[in-house]
């Protein structure tokens, strides 16, 4: 009876290099306030003292959690060691967690209620928002929004759902085939590939997480990110929506790359082969216009 009511739910751990911050996130997971819960941490190699740390936890999560692995072997990556975790995983619902973050108390309870307030059985995944956290654990910032988002909405990157917030229905991440090595940002791939045969994911603006924001995070290497983005956008060209996803994301590309290596945003308007006059305007637009401008208006002061 109390897995019709509390069912199952699978938090993974990927913990590659975080001898500082993991037996917080471990710690996080042990309190959190709904019961029914499977751990499954994996050490993907790490060359600190990660491995001994999370040994330090184990007597911890045995008592606390309804079924608990750990696990560590050689690097194999990240997708690689998300899909390890899947096979083990016996729950009806999916979360991974970074081993530098920190859940929320509430993560579980308040996503499995978002869950159970959606009357729609084609949601699959559900999402809170986020408190953006530095290396001490300092608030630096947060993330929210409330939106439904759909495969068309994702693929022209719009609102794209927080990965650490996330809560997912297990049998479908596993039906799509779980996480692909050959692609960096595992998440929004993901998330592309349970929407696009019409099922949805809903975000709700409740913080239940606390990301870590370091200087290294690949979401600060806009080139990477830009070079990831297109690859997975090469997965999509059957889709109708693929020539304007191919815009949205060359015209994203060239803003962000511009703003922090302004040769290299001109590069991307001009290379860009499937950027059509309209959005040829707007990167043009973007890139010169407020960039003389201030350069205009720091040579008078």
């Amino acid at each position: 009876m109390k897995d019709k009511v509390f069912p199952l739910v699978s938090v993974v751990i990927p913990c590659y290099n975080h001898e500082g911050y993991v037996q917080e996130t471990i710690k996080s997971v042990i309190e959190q306030d709904y019961e029914n819960i499977e751990l499954i941490i994996i050490d993907d190699g790490s060359k600190d003292n990660s491995i001994t740390k999370i040994q330090k936890m184990v007597p911890q999560c045995e008592k606390r959690f309804a079924r608990f692995e750990f696990r560590h072997r050689p690097n194999k990556g990240l997708c690689a060691t998300l899909n390890e975790a899947l096979e083990w995983c016996e729950g009806e619902y999916f979360s991974a967690i970074a081993s530098d973050d920190i859940l929320n108390v509430k993560k579980v309870s308040e996503l499995m209620k978002t869950f159970s307030d959606c009357l729609d059985d084609k949601v699959v995944g559900v999402f809170g928002g986020m408190e953006l956290i530095d290396d001490c654990g300092n608030k630096v910032g947060e993330k929210k929004q409330v939106f439904t988002h759909n495969f068309k909405s994702l693929i022209y990157h719009e609102r794209i759902p927080f990965a650490p917030a996330a809560l997912l229905k297990t049998k479908r991440v596993k039906e799509v085939g779980g996480y692909d090595p050959s692609i960096a940002i595992e998440d929004w791939f993901m998330w592309l590939k349970l929407t696009e045969s019409g099922d949805l994911l809903v975000s709700k603006d409740i913080l239940v997480v606390n990301y870590r924001v370091h200087d290294e995070s690949m979401s600060r290497n806009v080139k990477k990110m830009h070079s990831e983005r297109m690859k997975i956008i090469k997965r999509f060209e059957y889709s109708i929506h693929y020539e304007k996803a191919v815009r949205n994301i060359a015209f994203m590309g060239a803003k962000s790359i511009a703003t922090k290596y302004f040769s290299d945003g001109v590069s991307v308007l001009i290379r860009e082969k499937n950027l059509n006059a309209y959005c040829r305007l707007k990167v043009f637009a973007f890139l010169f216009f407020p960039y003389r401008f201030y350069r205009f208006i720091r040579g008078m002061v």
